[in-house]
């Protein structure tokens, strides 16, 4: 297995905040579906305030383009990225495409005890 680590910024405001956290408590069928489908074992989301943390589990082949929402994806899909676009803001140091920026691990508790 092998974890991912994203994070961007909600809107900072209120509304987007709440609307983003109702939309997450019964994602919908199709878009979970696609998320299986690409390779996700598992995901988690956290926030703190307008701050997102998006945790992802793989297997070590998995490629993060693969997230990428295009034009083949699932309509349903497609508009689940467009809605959630309107409730997100690009990091002011994003790079790439995309508004999830992934992290760099500074620190992993297993690797450093299994060096002994």
């Amino acid at each position: 297995m092998t974890r991912h680590c994203l994070t961007l910024d909600l809107r900072n405001d209120p509304a987007a905040i709440a609307a983003y956290d109702r939309y997450h408590r019964d994602v919908w069928p199709e878009v979970l579906a696609h998320l299986r489908q690409s390779g996700i074992d598992d995901m988690t989301i956290w926030r703190r305030g307008n701050r997102l943390t998006m945790l992802i589990d793989t297997a070590p082949s998995f490629d993060l383009a693969r997230l990428a929402v295009g034009p083949d994806s699932p309509p349903r899909v497609q508009e689940w990225e467009r809605l959630m676009a309107t409730l997100q803001q690009r990091l002011a140091d994003a790079t790439g495409d995309g508004l999830w920026q992934p992290m760099d691990e500074v620190f992993n508790l297993r690797e450093q005890l299994a060096r002994g």
